[in-house]
């Protein structure tokens, strides 16, 4: 009998009267939060303008939901399209399930929008968002805490997780794989920020170590887990995503590093005048050319016509007379 264990909470839902505030959820909004106001700290420190961040993950947070959601029930379609399940259920997002492979591809193609509205480039913004990240899924794991689910393999170990009887669960006490990836995450959050600051990463360099590191970690939690999953060569599907995507990553920056040493310059442009993808539109542009000139002419003294007696220089001159001839100054 194990005397020491986590125990899991009774319910996943907290009702404030007519509102019910589910765990899940709750953990995935903080998340989000958390890593909007890290990464625009570090956004800030490199040089960008404050607010950017969180104006592109408008775009990235929606799309990253979806492609979670999208690569759950791709991956997981006998929890919802086999004999006896409810489609419906498919789209109860709040129940649990977002994988974080589909979140990531799909919320980068938000971002690639939002930044290209702003004129900016991606791989640096990715830079600076890559440790909110890790923090906002460090928070987020808790949400499986509150819906008992994603836990691994049977142990008496004194940190087990306890789990009480329930639908496809079993009561005894489990590896909290939760926790353990809470836990990583956090450290990939502090490992790229170490790097970032000893070595200068660039050019999406700091976001492609997240994702090296947290697929090390992801691989070896995988593995544990004992949910329902898909099975390649004997190895959990995610196991191999985890496993291509870190060499992936790892070539990424070892490319980058060659091709694009040290880390860019952020310059934001401004709101005004920009065009689609960002750039200074050439009207705009040749017309600020245009005013400067104006200016420049209009603080510039008139000068006088050569010929004429100011031109000249000599004080004592007056204008000619109307018969045109100059008439002599009077020096009595």
């Amino acid at each position: 009998m194990n005397l020491a264990f986590i125990p899991s909470p009774s319910t996943g839902v907290i009702e404030l009267g007519p509102i019910p505030l589910r765990g899940y959820a709750f953990c995935i909004i903080i998340g989000v939060f958390v890593a909007v106001w890290l990464g625009n700290k570090r956004w800030i420190a490199r040089g960008g303008k404050a607010g950017t961040v969180a104006d592109i993950a408008v775009w990235a947070v929606p799309f990253g939901l979806v492609g979670g959601r999208l690569y759950h029930v791709i991956t997981d379609y006998q929890l919802y399209f086999s004999d006896g399940q409810d489609w419906v259920d498919a789209f109860k997002i709040w129940e649990g399930g977002l994988g974080i492979w589909g979140a990531i591809a799909l919320g980068a193609v938000g971002a690639w929008i939002g930044c290209r509205r702003r004129g900016i480039p991606l791989p640096a913004w990715a830079d600076a968002l890559a440790p909110g990240i890790a923090v906002a899924q460090a928070i987020g794991r808790w949400g499986n805490w509150f819906n008992q689910e994603l836990y691994g393999k049977p142990t008496d170990v004194p940190w087990a997780l306890k789990i009480s009887e329930g639908t496809n669960r079993v009561a005894g006490t489990y590896h909290p794989t939760f926790l353990y990836e809470s836990l990583w995450c956090i450290g990939v959050a502090l490992l790229v920020i170490w790097a970032d600051r000893r070595f200068k990463l660039g050019h999406g360099r700091a976001f492609a170590l997240y994702v090296a590191a947290y697929c090390a970690g992801r691989g070896w939690i995988e593995y544990m887990r004992v949910d329902e999953a898909h099975h390649v060569l004997g190895l959990r599907l995610n196991v191999w995503t985890a496993i291509v995507v870190f060499l992936l990553a790892v070539t990424y920056i070892v490319i980058s590093a060659k091709v694009r040493p040290g880390r860019e310059e952020i310059v934001e442009p401004a709101a005004v005048g920009l065009s689609q993808d960002g750039d200074k539109t050439a009207d705009t542009t040749a017309d600020k050319a245009d005013d400067k000139a104006d200016d420049k002419s209009a603080d510039a003294p008139e000068e006088d016509a050569p010929g004429t007696p100011e031109a000249a220089g000599d004080p004592g001159a007056q204008a000619p007379d109307e018969d045109g001839a100059p008439q002599k100054a009077d020096r009595s």
